[in-house]
C-alpha cells in the first residue's frame, strides 16, 4: 500500500515532501511550525494577518502602540475613515516576520506566507502591495493568495525583482474563481506555480455560502484538474479541507494532485501558537461542537468551535490599534453592528453583538477557535493523561504520521517521547473510517 512519502511535489526545479501546512490566522501558524515543516522537507506557511501585532509580541516592537497613540482621539468616534496604516511600518513588520523565519530555516523544505485579500486595511491595494513586496524582500520562498479573488494582485507586484522568482499560488474553491484569476492575471504573463483547491470541510473562512454542504472537495478538485488539462497548463493542484490521514492524502495524489494542504491536526501541536488551554478544548471537541456561522465581518462563512468566546461578544471596535478589516471607506460590518447595538441599548454598560464579531481583537486574543470539520477526531491523535488532559504531540509527529501512515491509520506518539527519528515508528493507532 502506498504512503504519502512515495510521492513528491515539484515546483519548478525544487522537490518537496507533498505536505503543505496551511496558513492559520493570527499567530497560530507560528514561525516554529513553519520551520518544522521546512526542516522535514515539506512546506510550512506563515500568516501575514496582523503582522505588526505579532511582531510586537515576538520582538517587543511597538507598532500597535504607536498606531493607537496616533489615532487615540478617534477611539470614541463611530467614523473610522481617518484610521490608516503607516505603510513604512507595515513593511518593516512584514520584513521582520519573514526575515526572522528565513534566517532560521533549515532543511530541504520551504516557507511560504498566506496573504489574504480580505485584509483591506482602509487601503486595499496599497496595503496588499506592501505586504506582498515586503515578504519577497524578506526572502520568502512562496506566497499563497487567499481569502479573495485576487483579480488585480499580480499586477500590483509585477515590477518587483522577485516577481518571477518567488513561488506564487492561489486558493480557490471553484473552477470559476480560477478562470477569473487566470484571465485577469494573464497580462502579467505569470501563471501561478500551484493552485490550492479548498473544499467545504476546511477550517476558518470558507469560499462558499451557507450552502457549503452541497459541495464536495473531490469533485471540485477534478473539475480544476480537468480545466487545467484542457488549457494545457501543467500546474500542480493541492487539495485542502478534510484530509485527516495519510491515506486520505494518497488518494488525491494517486489522482494526479501535486500535494495536500492540511492544518487542523497541527492546531494541537506544541509548535502551534494557540494557548495550551485552547488546544485542550479542541481535543475535547465533539461533532456537535463544530459550527459554520456568519459572524465574520468579511462576509465569508467561518467554521469554528461553538464554544468560541468571540461568538456574541460586544467588545468595542479596536480599529485605532488594529483596523485590518476596514474597507476603502473606513467601514467594517462589525463596527456597523456594534454601533447599531449601542444605539438600541444606550444605557447598557456592555452590549452583545450576535450577528458579527470584532475579528481583529478576537483573533488577536485567541477567542475565535476556527477548525476544520474533523476537529472532533483530534482526540484520536493524542494521548490522554491520568488527569484527563491530553499530551500535546509535536509538529514532527503529526507530519510524519501523514507522511508514513497507511490503511487510514492515525498514530499517537509514545508518551512524553517526541518523535525525532526520520524512521517513522508508530505508537498507538486508531483506524479511520474508510
Amino acid at each position: 500500500m502506498k504512503k504519502l512519502d512515495d510521492f513528491r511535489l515539484r515546483l519548478g526545479a525544487e522537490e518537496y515532501v507533498p505536505i503543505v501546512i496551511g496558513g492559520m490566522g493570527v499567530d497560530i501558524s507560528t514561525r516554529a511550525l513553519a520551520l518544522a515543516a521546512a526542516r522535514l522537507g515539506g512546506i510550512g506557511h506563515l500568516s501575514d494577518a496582523m503582522a505588526p501585532t505579532v511582531m510586537d509580541k515576538e520582538f517587543d516592537t511597538s507598532f500597535v502602540k504607536d498606531k493607537l497613540r496616533k489615532y487615540k482621539l478617534n477611539v470614541a468616534s463611530t467614523d473610522k475613515s481617518m484610521v490608516h496604516f503607516d505603510l513604512h511600518e507595515l513593511a518593516q513588520a512584514q520584513r521582520m516576520q519573514v526575515g526572522s523565519a528565513m534566517e532560521a530555516k533549515r532543511g530541504e523544505g520551504a516557507i511560504f506566507i498566506n496573504c489574504m485579500e480580505k485584509l483591506t486595511m482602509n487601503n486595499p491595494a496599497g496595503t496588499l502591495k506592501v505586504r506582498l513586496e515586503s515578504a519577497m524582500d524578506g526572502g520568502i520562498d512562496g506566497i499563497t493568495l487567499s481569502a479573495g479573488l485576487h483579480l488585480g494582485t499580480l499586477s500590483l507586484i509585477e515590477e518587483h525583482p522577485r516577481f518571477r522568482d518567488v513561488k506564487l499560488g492561489i486558493i480557490v474553491s471553484s473552477v470559476r474563481a480560477l478562470k477569473l484569476f487566470l484571465r485577469k492575471s494573464s497580462r502579467t504573463r505569470r501563471a501561478p506555480d500551484y493552485v490550492v483547491v479548498e473544499g467545504p470541510l476546511a477550517g476558518g473562512h470558507l469560499g462558499f455560502g451557507m450552502d457549503w454542504a452541497e459541495y464536495d472537495l473531490q469533485r471540485i478538485t477534478k473539475e480544476v484538474q480537468d480545466f487545467l488539462d484542457q488549457e494545457g497548463l501543467r500546474i500542480p493542484v493541492i487539495p485542502a479541507g478534510g484530509i485527516f490521514t495519510g491515506t486520505d492524502a494518497v488518494a488525491y495524489l494517486e489522482r494526479g494532485c501535486g500535494a495536500v494542504q492540511v492544518a487542523t491536526r497541527f492546531t494541537i501541536a506544541r509548535e502551534c501558537g494557540l494557548p495550551d488551554e485552547v488546544k485542550q478544548t479542541y481535543l475535547q471537541a465533539r461533532l456537535e461542537d463544530i459550527v459554520v456561522n456568519t459572524i465574520s465581518p468579511t462576509g465569508y462563512p467561518m467554521r469554528m468551535l461553538k464554544q468560541s468566546p468571540a461568538i456574541g461578544s460586544g467588545t468595542r471596535p479596536n480599529c485605532e490599534a488594529f483596523g485590518y478589516l476596514l474597507d476603502r471607506n473606513g467601514r467594517c460590518a462589525y463596527v456597523d453592528a456594534y454601533n447599531q447595538a449601542v444605539t438600541q441599548h444606550p444605557k447598557a454598560r456592555k452590549v452583545s453583538v450576535l450577528e458579527k464579531t470584532c475579528l481583529c481583537t478576537q483573533m488577536r486574543n485567541f477567542k475565535v477557535w476556527t477548525c476544520g470539520h474533523y476537529a472532533y477526531r483530534l482526540n484520536e491523535t493524542a494521548n490522554r493523561l491520568p488527569d484527563g488532559a491530553f499530551e500535546l504531540p509535536s509538529a514532527e509527529h503529526v507530519f510524519r504520521d501523514y507522511q508514513y501512515s497507511t490503511d487510514h491509520a492515525v498514530h499517537r506518539p509514545a508518551f512524553a517521547q517526541p518523535l525525532v527519528s526520520p524512521d517513522f515508528s508508530p505508537g498507538r493507532q486508531t483506524a479511520s473510517p474508510k
